[in-house]
């Protein structure tokens, strides 16, 4: 399944960027996973929208057993990486952003770093509206907001490493935006508390306090629940 919207063999320009960023993802996705109250998914339909190179669907997965996952993402070449991986595991894999032929159809969405870059984010919270089931639930997780003290130099550090355009948006913004299409919005901090690595990328993080402090005060994890 394609859409005619733009795509990209890797979000990351770098060959191998996108290999090393689910690397690096992976202690905050086992975290966000174990944040979320849910804890029996055994009868559910998850998608992961953004999926890139599936390992979050696979260690959801591993954590929580699902029925059936979808990822979708604009990488071409990530998304082939996740078809190769899943093994027997009930997931599936596509290369759009289209998300009409999927309505009615989730239990619980995630998207982890992914909003952010939308271009046109009514777009996607009317159609994420759409595919949730009544009472569904979409978690959505991004610090990269305008209220985040480093994202002045982030903005511009992303926007060197992404094919995909960044965006400048306020947390409020994404709540306005998630409102108006009908969603059930709340909001806590991500509130990763784990170790973080001594040698993170000071071009992201000049000190380590904001090493520690991004993942635990500045990325948030949005809650938006369907009610008709």
């Amino acid at each position: 399944m394609t859409n005619a919207a733009t795509t990209y063999a890797t979000w990351h320009t770098q060959p191998n960027g996108d290999v090393a960023m689910a690397e690096s993802h992976s202690p905050l996705w086992r975290h966000f996973i174990e944040t979320v109250p849910e804890r029996d998914f055994s009868s559910k339909t998850v998608l992961d929208f953004g999926c890139n190179r599936g390992g979050f669907l696979r260690l959801l997965h591993a954590m929580r057993p699902f029925r059936r996952g979808v990822g979708i993402d604009i990488a071409s070449e990530s998304v082939a990486a996740a078809a190769a991986a899943k093994g027997n595991m009930p997931l599936e894999f596509h290369v759009t952003t289209d998300l009409s032929p999927f309505v009615d159809s989730f239990d619980v969405a995630f998207s982890y770093e992914v909003i952010y870059l939308l271009p046109e984010l009514k777009r996607h919270a009317a159609q994420m509206f759409e595919v949730m089931r009544n009472g569904g639930v979409y978690y959505a997780v991004t610090g990269c907001h305008n209220e985040m003290p480093l994202w002045p130099k982030w903005r511009e550090l992303i926007g060197a490493n992404s094919n995909a355009p960044v965006q400048d948006r306020s947390p409020q913004d994404y709540i306005d935006t998630f409102v108006a299409a009908g969603f059930d919005v709340s909001v806590r901090r991500f509130g990763y508390n784990g170790f973080v690595s001594g040698s993170k990328d000071r071009k992201y993080y000049p000190s380590i306090l904001d090493a520690l402090s991004y993942p635990a005060e500045y990325k948030l994890l949005f809650r938006l629940e369907k009610r008709v």
